[in-house]
């Protein structure tokens, strides 16, 4: 386990004691940890690395892995890990944040209100997750608070994510949102100058068409945000009717 994990473990738990003694937060402890030369964690996703071939990997098997994934913090604090869902042979794969409070409930990508507001996007250009699109997250288990994903979280779902472009070959990527945009770019480069245009994204031996857009829980909470975020899936749509007519 890295330094970095322990910290936060010891945060969370620093918290929770807080809590139930007093109801008050008191402050987290300075502490000092060191990462591990190899712990059981690490040494899990080692073996699973080594033991899944291209030949036997599939997006069940996927999945499995990811619901009973121990691999960063939020594996202890989440209910439900949301692998991801669609089409196993999509144009499109939606990769967003992470779960919210919905998903973490029911297991699935995009089932708040957010996610609504991406199944009226995806209509809207004549995609949808149940024929022609797959949608994951960078991470797959909530982060509490629905706070950011901390670099050792995306991190730790990278491999997942990986695999699953991988085996699903989709035609396109569709960013949803600053922290998916800015963890498959890696950049820290605002999502206002990273949307608008398509990017070509680097996964495993292939190269693939990429773009990024407005986080659907962001145009609830701005409507300012509505219309460019209109204009990338109008691209989008164009997009793949270029390829389509080609």
């Amino acid at each position: 386990m890295t330094a970095a994990e322990k910290k936060s473990i010891a945060g969370f738990l620093d918290t929770t004691s807080d809590f139930l003694s007093s109801g008050y937060k008191t402050g987290q402890n300075d502490y000092d940890f060191t990462d591990d030369a190899l712990t059981t964690a690490s040494q899990e996703v080692s073996l699973s690395r080594d033991s899944t071939s291209c030949k036997t990997d599939s997006i069940e098997q996927i999945a499995d892995e990811i619901r009973r994934c121990k691999n960063c913090p939020l594996g202890m604090t989440r209910k439900n890990a949301a692998p991801g869902e669609g089409s196993l042979q999509p144009l499109v794969m939606v990769i967003g944040e992470g779960p919210g409070a919905e998903e973490d409930a029911q297991g699935r990508p995009f089932v708040g209100r957010a996610g609504q507001l991406l199944d009226k996007m995806l209509e809207a250009i004549n995609l949808s997750r149940n024929s022609n699109c797959f949608i994951a997250n960078v991470v797959k288990c909530r982060p509490p608070n629905n706070r950011d994903p901390y670099p050792e979280e995306t991190s730790a779902c990278a491999y997942f994510l990986e695999r699953q472009i991988a085996l699903l070959k989709p035609r396109f990527i569709l960013a949803a949102g600053r922290i998916a945009a800015q963890t498959l770019l890696k950049t820290t480069e605002p999502i206002g100058k990273l949307r608008g245009n398509f990017r070509e994204l680097t996964a495993g031996n292939m190269t693939l068409p990429f773009l990024a857009t407005y986080h659907p829980a962001a145009l609830l909470r701005n409507e300012d945000l509505k219309r460019p975020a209109w204009e990338d899936l109008k691209l989008l749509r164009s997009m793949l009717d270029k390829e389509k007519t080609g």
